[in-house]
């Protein structure tokens, strides 16, 4: 015993000196960023479409844009802590190199010329670490590029830092031992969300043009809405994930996919229009779907489905107006919205939680070697390995005496499997999957959904520790595949979005009473809008597999009729925030 005792001990002493120099590290380069200066300002204000004009018309050089740009990055990792890998001076000398091509050329190197980019910590980029927040996987650094990272930088785009996520991945907060806690730009106490947390607060604050997120249960729309900005959850295979990183990278159970963040509707549709349908020079993705971008004319009357509640918690006060904003916004546009119920979610999320836990957690946790275990990781790690009278004890407590039949279900499905039970929830996904399509698609014949990203507008940190099944909301399109827009709508009210007599009725119409009673009833509700006041608040935009270029249209539509002044958008924040 003692040995073993002594050499985790020596392991642990070995992580914490790792942590500290690679710390030290990206400190000594954040230092080499230049000063901020109110000549930065025009192209911190400029989307990714108009750097690529002004550049074009010989008014702005790359040089100068990137420059603007790593400066704001600086600072916002100064606020939130968002970034982990630095590539200031290599982003200064690919920006000079465009410059000079096009002074001897008069010609941009692609769609992308100029534009800033920063990609999230699993992605691979030559010469810096891909560890997740791994202290095992740090000092490895990558050889080669990703593909998408490769097809960007041929298209003119210029990386200038890779953003933190939390450990594995698996959390929609952006925390983990090598890096630390990334927050929300907004307010500081509560989370920039996960797992693409450290690029959506990058973004916020302009620190970015264009950046790069993952998703397999909402984990680049969550942190897109806790920090108010736009995103994009493609359809599986239309973005190449060659050299895109996970601690479980043959899980197939749910497709994760790679998606582009933004701060306008406009930079994610570039984004689409010149990645959709590029092909791998290397052939290194046997996923990517060779399927270009296609333009389409949206009939002049669009027909919505939505709904404030997925039935599993009650909409908070906050989310239910944005939703409700949206539908009228778009109503006095004449376009038609109509109230949807969907089938039961909880059926969805027992097959999400069925599938993903099917070893334990262990292939995720493998790389966790001396690095303590996130606290939102360990009721779902080891819960799924107790012993099965143990979780039939769990189940009956949920159900008999805390009254609590869906955590009861989620608590049964989620356990250790064998490949035939596996196989058996791979079946029940594709059926789910399918009735879904018939009950909702078909059935109601609509054109897209509009529904909440969460029941809450963000949480605050650690709280994914109690609510993470919060990700229902976000996993039940995980599921059936459906391209997903986030567009932010408002800002909590601290006097509008008070709770009210219909909030204070925990787990009434079937809904999940624990979940409930922490939102909103509990000693200390985890729903304060007078703590929340000011944070953005945001709603899904669905649409049908394959879709992705309606969604980005229906989006557009969604932004014109939500009008301007909303207060998101390039340097939006730094409006709303005063600084």
């Amino acid at each position: 015993m003692w040995p073993f005792s002594s050499l985790w001990s020596t392991d642990q002493s070995k992580a914490r000196v790792l942590i500290a120099a690679k710390r030290a590290e990206r400190d000594s380069l954040l230092a080499t960023a230049p000063r901020l200066t109110a000549r930065h300002e025009q192209f911190l204000e400029a989307g990714a479409h108009e750097i690529v004009s002004r550049i074009g018309k010989g008014e702005w050089t790359a040089r100068e844009v990137v420059e603007a740009y790593i400066a704001q990055a600086a600072q916002a990792q100064t606020t939130t802590n968002c970034l982990t890998e630095v590539a200031f001076q290599q982003a200064l000398k690919r920006a000079e190199t465009l410059d000079a091509e096009y002074s001897a050329t008069k010609k941009l190197r692609g769609p992308l010329h100029g534009v800033p980019f920063n990609q999230l910590r699993s992605v691979d980029i030559v010469g810096f670490d891909t560890s997740i927040g791994f202290t095992t996987w740090a000092n490895k650094p990558a050889i080669t590029n990703a593909v998408l990272v490769d097809q960007l930088i041929s298209l003119g785009a210029i990386p200038i830092a890779k953003t933190n996520v939390p450990q594995t991945m698996f959390s929609f907060e952006c925390n983990n031992p090598l890096w630390g806690r990334t927050t929300n730009p907004y307010n500081s106490n509560y989370t920039c969300g996960g797992s693409s947390g450290g690029e959506a607060a990058l973004l916020a604050m302009d620190g970015s043009a264009i950046g790069i997120g993952s998703d397999v249960g909402g984990s680049l729309r969550i942190p897109a809405a806790y920090c108010g900005v736009y995103g994009l959850k493609t359809s599986f295979g239309r973005v190449s994930r060659a050299g895109a990183h996970s601690s479980n990278p043959a899980f197939e159970g749910i497709k994760s996919i790679t998606g582009p963040m933004a701060r306008n509707v406009k930079d994610l549709e570039l984004f689409c229009k010149v990645i959709f349908g590029l092909q791998d020079e290397r052939h290194l993705d046997y996923t990517f779907v060779p399927m270009p971008y296609h333009q389409l004319e949206l009939p002049k009357q669009l027909k919505f489905g939505y709904y404030t509640s997925d039935n599993f918690a009650k909409a908070s006060p906050a989310t239910a107006r944005a939703v409700m904003e949206t539908v009228e916004a778009l109503q006095k546009q004449g376009h038609e919205c109509i109230e949807i119920e969907l089938p039961d979610v909880s059926d969805c999320l027992e097959i999400y939680l069925a599938l993903i836990s099917a070893d334990g957690y262990k292939r995720m946790t493998s790389p966790l070697g001396p690095d303590p275990m996130e606290p939102s990781l360990i009721l779902p790690v080891y819960g799924s390995r107790i012993p099965s009278f143990l979780r039939r004890f769990g189940a009956w407590f949920a159900e008999s005496i805390l009254g609590d039949s869906l955590f009861a279900k989620f608590i049964r499905a989620s356990r250790i499997k064998s490949v035939f039970e596996m196989n058996s929830w791979a079946a029940r996904r594709n059926n789910w999957n399918a009735m879904f399509y018939e009950k909702v698609w078909n059935h109601y014949e609509l054109d897209g959904i509009i529904c909440p990203v969460q029941a809450m507008p963000q949480i605050p940190h650690g709280g994914s520790t109690t609510v993470n099944s919060l990700v229902i909301s976000t996993a039940v399109y995980n599921l059936v595949d459906s391209p997903v827009g986030i567009v932010p709508v408002t800002h909590v009210n601290g006097l509008k979005d008070q709770v009210t007599e219909a909030w204070l009725s925990p787990g009434s119409n079937g809904r999940s009473v624990l979940m409930e009673k922490r939102l909103y009833t509990a000693a200390k509700p985890m729903y304060n809008p007078v703590d929340m006041d000011g944070l953005p608040v945001s709603v899904q935009i669905i649409g049908r597999k394959w879709e992705d270029e309606k969604v980005l249209a229906m989006m557009s539509v969604v932004d014109d009729a939500l009008g301007p002044n909303r207060g998101f958008g390039p340097r939006r924040f730094a409006k709303h925030s005063g600084s």
